[in-house]
């Protein structure tokens, strides 16, 4: 098990270099020159040349990797080329944000779909588990932004229960913050839970077909009993897969929802980079993200590890 953590982990390390580097890379293709953005298109070629200088932009490409890589290491970004704000404090405030919607999603997914899932498997022969199943399929087709301005319709224009968006402080505000809070991350837990079923459906119906478990339930055991003690943690491998692919997919649904709701996370403030054309902004957004998406696998496969000790002894 220690063996196979070790090399995951170097696998992590090696991932994140190589992607840095292709972020790097494909963030100095993009037409268009940074300084003269920022500048206008009216500036004269002097002033530009000068502002490419104090952007560090006239210096070699791999002294620039490796002046940002080393910007990683000490929390020392630099500053946007068009906002000429420090870059570092606003990843950790916009951050913060997103992990607070994308956190209470997946909490809401998990708490919704584990139940459904099982009940869906264990009454999949019955008119229940037929229409859960129908539920689940449909919550699949609609897009988390369109399950947003619904929430919106309904909740916030309609009946005027909760704010329709903005963003409250939870130590400042914590009732609002909850408030404010609850239309984002219901919109972005709907369809992955409806995923999420399906999968624990799968897990379970294979599992509930075992040689164990027929065992329990000729001991005497009802099958959520058989389930509970001796089926979850097998049914769990396959699902923990799932809900690596579901996290990083809220990552990215984020995105559209902190737009829709009108929230200050990674994902607006990736937008606004792009259409001010701030790209070493977009480059440090952009590589948060993918470090979270390559953070996530690593963590499934703790998580494998830990549900299941042989997968460790197989590495």
């Amino acid at each position: 098990m220690i063996l196979r953590l070790a090399s995951r982990t170097a696998v992590l390390v090696l991932s994140l270099l190589a992607a840095s580097l292709i972020v790097f890379a494909v963030m100095q293709v993009v037409p268009g020159d940074p300084a003269r953005v920022a500048l206008g298109m009216n500036a004269s070629e002097e002033s530009v040349a000068r502002l490419r200088s104090e952007f560090g932009l006239d210096r070699p490409w791999p002294v620039r990797y490796l002046d940002w890589l080393a910007g990683w290491f000490t929390l020392d970004l630099g500053r946007g080329y068009v906002s000429q704000a420090e870059i570092a404090p606003q990843l950790v405030d916009r951050f913060s944000v997103t992990l607070w919607l994308v956190g209470t999603a997946m909490l809401l997914a998990l708490l919704l779909a584990v139940p459904v899932g099982a009940l869906m498997a264990l009454r999949h022969r019955s008119s229940v588990g037929v229409v859960l199943s129908a539920v689940s399929q449909l919550g699949m087709a609609v897009p988390a932004f369109l399950a947003g301005m619904l929430l919106i319709a309904v909740f916030a224009v309609r009946l005027g229960w909760l704010p329709s968006g903005g963003w409250s402080v939870p130590a400042e505000d914590p009732v609002g913050f909850l408030r404010k809070l609850a239309l984002p991350a219901i919109s972005l837990a709907l369809v992955q839970a409806a995923i999420l079923a399906r999968y624990v459906r799968n897990a379970v119906l294979e599992v509930m077909d075992t040689d164990f478990i027929r065992t329990a339930r000729a001991k005497g055991l009802p099958r959520w009993k058989a389930l509970v003690r001796h089926g979850w943690r097998n049914a769990a491998v396959p699902v923990v897969t799932v809900l690596g692919l579901s996290l990083t997919s809220m990552l990215v649904g984020a995105v559209v929802i902190e737009r829709v709701f009108v929230i200050p996370g990674v994902g607006s403030l990736l937008v606004d980079a792009v259409a001010q054309r701030d790209l070493v902004l977009v480059q440090d957004v952009v590589m948060v993200l993918v470090a979270l998406v390559l953070v996530v696998n690593f963590l499934v496969d703790v998580l494998y590890v830990l549900i299941d000790p042989r997968i460790g002894g197989r590495a």
